[in-house]
Parts: structure tokens; C-alpha cells; sequence
């Protein structure tokens, strides 16, 4: 799949595509990402990109001229055309269903947005899709894009040591995840020693399953109880599951 990225700032990307378990979906091609300086499309002297709002008001916005020349040498070096995906905070939350059905498609193009924002025009023509982290602003589109790759680049065959991890991440089924636990056994603290609990340590691996979902169940029920009454309505949950819930504590103290 192909990632052609348009932005003022390509060097925020560079240590991140060669860092980090996820390297490995870049430097095998699986994920190929491309960048487009928004500068390199400037024609004047100053390479403009930006300039005040019509109307008034305080900071700068991004010039739809310079980004339609972008647009235009990013689609002709496409194989295909390619969904456009502004990042801002009005647009869609990105969430691991729309990682995993990104994670099986060819790619997109991603502009990240600087300043007050980007000509509205430009957006109106373009842009397929708007996403965002969640209600909060950010200083431009890097962050999000680089939240999206990420997300992406580790659902990748083989680019997690064991093809099953992300299959036990938080949202694969619709949950938050188990907490989890390794050496020591037990780990000495000024409070006194904390031990690993027993059902891991036991062998047991039906038994570990079982304490596992329902660690799973406990803290998405105290932390997000909207993913409970998702999955419910989605048919995700079994009766044992349903029994164990029906008997946490209603209050907002910690079930685990």
C-alpha cells in the first residue's frame, strides 16, 4: 500500500520510519510512504503557503493554489487515484475499525493541515475524508497522520514477532485489553511486596483465557461503558460473560 503524504514539515516523519517494531512494514515496502513539500509548490519568491483570513480574525490559513499543484503531482505519480484525508478536529475519530479496514486497503493521500486551517474551497473539491484523534487541537495534521500510519504499518503480516499480538489489543474485539503482567514473580515495593496474580502462574491455560476476559470485562466496564453496551448490542458477549458483569460493583470503585 501507498502513503503519499502532503506537509510543510517531512522531517517530523524521518525518525519515526526507522524506529520501533513498525520499521520493519517500511523498510520491506509493505507500507511505502512518499512526501510532498507543501513549499515545492509555492511560485513566488517567499514560497508562500499561507495568508490571512477573509473576514478577519486571528491567524493564518493555507492557500488552496499551492496545495492543488501538490494534489495534482501526487495524483499523476499515483498508481491509482487514492482517497484524500485532511486531519481536523470536525472529522471522524479514528478508531481500530477504520485501522483495520485502512490496513487492508491500497493507501491514501494525507494532508496535514497547518495554522488556522485550509481554504475551505480546496477542501470542498478533495478531501474524501476528515479524521481526528479525538475533542482537542493540535498544532497541525503530523500528529494524526503519524497516528494513522502507525496503526496501520503494525496490522502489516509480519510485522509484529507474533501474528497474534494485535489480536489481543485494546478494540480488537471491541473491549479495552487485560492488564498484564511479567518478571519478577513478585516485585518488592516500599509498600511491600506485589505478587503476579496466581491464575497466571498456574498453567492453566482455560483458566487463564477466562481471568484474562474478565479483566477484560471489569475495566472496560468501569473505564468505558459505552464499549460494553457496543459489543452487547453487537452480539459479542457470551452469558458468561453477561453473568460476570451483572455481578461487579455498581459503584465507580475499581472491580479489578
Amino acid at each position: 500500500m501507498r502513503f503519499d503524504v502532503i506537509t510543510l514539515f517531512p522531517e517530523l516523519f524521518a525518525p519515526f520510519l526507522t524506529q520501533g517494531v513498525t520499521r520493519r512494514a517500511y523498510e520491506s515496502g509493505q507500507v511505502n510512504v512518499r512526501f510532498w513539500p507543501l513549499r515545492d509548490f509555492a511560485e513566488d519568491n517567499y514560497r508562500r503557503v499561507d495568508d490571512r483570513p477573509y473576514g478577519g480574525g486571528p491567524g493564518m490559513v493555507m492557500l488552496a493554489e499551492p496545495l492543488e499543484r501538490a494534489l495534482a503531482a501526487v495524483r499523476a505519480a499515483r498508481p491509482e487515484p487514492g482517497l484524500l484525508i485532511h486531519f481536523s478536529p470536525t472529522g471522524r475519530r479514528i478508531d481500530q475499525a477504520l485501522l483495520r479496514e485502512m490496513a487492508a486497503g491500497p493507501g491514501a493521500i494525507l494532508l496535514c493541515g497547518r495554522y488556522e486551517g485550509v481554504d475551505q474551497r480546496f477542501l470542498d473539491r478533495h478531501a474524501d475524508l476528515e479524521l481526528s484523534l479525538g475533542d482537542f487541537v493540535l498544532s497541525g495534521g503530523e500528529i494524526p497522520a503519524l497516528a494513522l500510519l502507525d496503526g496501520v504499518a503494525r496490522l502489516q503480516e509480519g510485522v509484529l514477532a507474533d501474528p497474534r499480538s494485535h489480536e489481543q489489543d485494546s478494540f480488537e474485539d471491541g473491549l479495552l485489553d487485560c492488564p498484564h503482567y511479567s518478571r519478577p514473580e513478585m516485585l518488592a515495593t516500599p509498600e511491600g511486596p506485589l505478587p503476579v496474580p496466581p491464575v497466571l502462574l498456574s498453567g492453566h491455560h482455560a483458566a487463564i483465557a477466562r481471568w484474562r476476559r474478565e479483566q477484560s470485562l471489569a475495566l472496560t466496564a468501569r473505564r468505558r461503558p459505552d464499549l460494553i453496551d457496543a459489543a452487547r448490542a453487537a452480539g459479542r458477549l457470551t452469558r458468561d460473560d453477561e453473568r460476570f458483569l451483572a455481578q461487579l460493583p455498581s459503584s465507580s470503585g475499581n472491580p479489578l
